[in-house]
């Protein structure tokens, strides 16, 4: 291509667009950051549509595997009539319709990272519509986009008004965590939650993979932690080839995979593997039976969790790693004789957060020896714990007072950080709770530009005490949806839930279409109403 769509922003030919009001761009979400669409539109015919790259590349695209299977998997989501029969077939004087797909960067062979441009420019015209993307992540995201913008009359007609969009993401990171421990997911439920990721524009999978409950991962280097630490052996487990899938579906949906192996606490079902490795609890001089959080006062621990990490950090192979680091609970700390001594001998006195402290440093340090950035939650900042700069924080406590102050406090410190505490989706409400969601600001809170700078994006999510494949999608969309348009879409224009809800209702409706059991948000109906049942 002749110019860099990074290097200038999209200027619109002097031609009579209608800039038609948001109420009435059905179905496209999140919102474009810059989209013009004319009342002149063109019929789209199944049987005369076509894929292909543009002339001067289609040389170098041709083992573009990552796009082809984009195009066989997209074609279905723009034409869902042809697979069900219900299509209407034009006459073979319909023409031909091409959506040109044109690149600059041919990175098709690796995963998605912080750094991927998602960038695009899609063009609608009479006869084809052009995309341009800098990688293959933008044009996935305009494939998505296309495929939104496609709609049927009454006959059943398929059809597309003549547009222009320039798009970005607001924010690198935007993300859905799935607790997979307290409640095992089927690896079915997992890719069915990545196709609507992938529909919503979200790009990051964390995966809480393993917790108190359950460690379903299945480790090659210690297999014990699951055959002994999941709810079942073989049944409730994620193998390594189970993973494999996991990571390539979501690669080819343009999806970081993050994992998360949460310590010192969270870890009860790792003990039942790994003997030795949990703090024994003491009823006054005397061992209760029971466990606490990982022993940080014992050199095997970190010798443990040094050759677990390298495993792990191979088989995931994005460069953040989340490492957890929340909620310890100190007292079985308090009450081990051995800790105690270790306490002293470091000079902690009584104080377990330095202790904890200690514990985060050197698993971070360890992380940063296999070539990863470390997540962790907002707890080890709070403890004042010495972490490399690069570390990201995430922040998961509070109200909108609370999270706000704390991300001034973090971004102060150059830290970068993940927002959270606004998205706990597993926490329900009656009545539309998504508009509390939609009307997050990440960045309203007090800082200098340079600090807001440091906010990377923010993360949906949903924990699993009263979660499973049952109730996952209702639960999770579209309420997610408000998360991913605010992440996504320019916040100047999308402040108004009200503006929003007819954009969300019929985006609702097509995620219904597309197999997503995408919950209600008001009375009323679908023309296509879910079938999966």
């Amino acid at each position: 291509m002749a110019s860099s769509i990074s290097s200038c922003t999209l200027c619109l030919p002097a031609l009579m667009m209608l800039v038609l009001d948001l109420n009435t761009v059905e179905s496209v979400w999140p919102l474009p950051q810059k989209l013009a669409i004319s009342e002149e539109r063109y019929p789209l015919s199944p049987t005369h549509f076509n894929f292909h790259y543009g002339e001067d590349q289609a040389s170098i695209m041709t083992d573009c595997s990552l796009l082809d299977s984009a195009f066989t998997r997209y074609f279905p989501l723009i034409f869902p009539d042809l697979t069900s029969g219900n299509g209407v077939f034009p006459s073979t004087e319909e023409k031909a319709f091409s959506l040109v797909v044109k690149m600059h960067q041919k990175d098709c062979d690796g995963y998605p990272n912080e750094g991927s441009s998602e960038r695009y420019q899609l063009n609608v015209s009479a006869g084809q519509a052009v995309l341009k993307s800098e990688t293959v992540w933008g044009a996935l995201r305009g494939l998505e986009t296309f495929s939104q913008l496609v709609n049927q009359d009454e006959d059943g007609t398929y059809f597309i008004n003549k547009t222009e969009i320039e798009d970005f993401p607001s924010f690198q990171y935007r993300g859905i965590l799935l607790d997979t421990s307290r409640h095992y997911l089927p690896l079915k439920a997992i890719l069915n939650t990545l196709d609507a990721m992938a529909y919503t524009k979200l790009n990051v999978f964390h995966w809480h993979i393993v917790d108190d409950p359950s460690f379903p991962y299945q480790s090659r280097t210690f297999p014990d932690l699951s055959s002994k630490g999941a709810y079942h052996p073989m049944s409730h487990i994620y193998t390594q080839s189970d993973v494999r899938r996991v990571l390539t579906h979501a690669r080819l949906r343009g999806i970081r995979v993050i994992p998360e192996f949460d310590s010192p606490g969270h870890t009860q079902s790792w003990g039942k593997g790994q003997p030795n490795l949990l703090t024994p609890c003491y009823r006054g001089s005397s061992p209760s039976g029971t466990f606490g959080p990982i022993n940080p006062a014992s050199a095997l621990s970190y010798t443990f969790m040094s050759q677990f990490l390298k495993e792990v950090t191979s088989v995931f192979p994005d460069p953040y790693f989340h490492l957890g680091g929340d909620e310890v609970n100190f007292s079985c700390w308090q009450s081990n004789p051995d800790v105690q001594v270790f306490m002293q001998k470091m000079g902690f006195g009584k104080d377990y957060t330095k202790l904890e402290s200690f514990y985060m440093e050197n698993i971070v340090n360890i992380t940063s020896n296999f070539n990863k950035t470390s997540i962790v939650w907002q707890d080890v900042f709070d403890y004042h714990e010495r972490i490399p700069k690069d570390t990201i924080l995430h922040i998961w406590k509070g109200l909108p007072a609370d999270y706000k102050a704390e991300t001034s406090r973090m971004t102060k410190a150059g830290h970068r950080v993940l927002l959270g505490a606004p998205w706990y989706i597993n926490h329900i409400a009656y009545g539309q709770d998504w508009r509390i969601s939609y009307n997050v600001q990440p960045l309203n809170f007090s800082g200098t530009e340079e600090q807001k700078k440091l906010v990377i994006g923010g993360e949906v999510s949903m924990w699993g005490e009263y979660v499973d494949a049952t109730n996952l999608s209702p639960r999770l969309w579209p309420r997610a949806c408000a998360a991913a348009e605010r992440l996504w879409s320019d916040e100047s224009q999308t402040r108004s839930a009200e503006a929003a809800f007819p954009r969300l209702q019929a985006f609702r409706c097509s995620l219904l279409r597309r197999g997503v059991r995408a919950e209600p948000l008001s009375p009323g109906h679908c023309r296509n109403e879910y079938q999966g049942i």
